[in-house]
């Protein structure tokens, strides 16, 4: 059973207000099925707003932040847990060495670069992992219309396809990722 969940998202909010619902609702979903969050350990955007959660509802947070973020005054002082590593490379390897499974929310270059290198690592047998994709209000259709793409046109194999998941809602996804 999987116990604590690596989430990927943004250092920044986003447009809509229905992202910090969704970044609200699954750190609640995760605290309602007693499943600690690691994350990158920041206090902003979606990043924050998740740990913010987590914490007042009594959960368990672990950040893994780099010490040049950590100097440009975005790590979250507040946590259960706070790793601070040498660069980006330390605290990715050491994201995914504490979590169970990993979910992205919505964000940008960062939270993209971490899903794929999870899924690569997925597809190379490095870890045997859940991964999932939180689509909030449709916002990764693109990307999953481009991987269905390059399954068709042979560059995906479809059971690589198949390792990432996806759902709408946080009680959804989460329920895929324990299958």
């Amino acid at each position: 059973m999987t116990k604590t969940i690596c989430v990927y998202c943004g250092a920044n909010a986003g447009i809509s207000d229905n992202y910090a619902a969704a970044a609200r609702a699954l750190g609640a979903a995760m605290v309602e099925q007693n499943l600690a969050l690691v994350y990158g350990g920041g206090k902003v955007g979606l990043m924050g707003i998740i740990a913010d959660e987590v914490l007042r509802l009594g959960g368990e947070v672990t950040g893994v932040i780099p010490t040049a973020l950590v100097e440009r005054e975005v790590g979250h002082a507040g946590l259960t847990r706070q790793f601070i590593v040498k660069d980006m490379h330390e605290r990715k390897a050491m994201m995914a060495s504490l979590s169970d499974g990993f979910i992205a929310m919505p964000g940008g270059m960062g939270t993209l670069e971490e899903l794929f290198e999870m899924l690569t690592w997925s597809q190379l047998g490095i870890h045997a992992k859940p991964i999932g994709l939180l689509n909030v209000d449709g916002f990764y259709n693109g990307l999953i219309d481009f991987i269905g793409h390059a399954r068709e046109q042979g560059f995906i194999r479809p059971q690589h396809a198949a390792l990432m998941m996806s759902a709408n809602e946080p009680d959804a996804l989460l329920k895929l990722l324990k299958q």
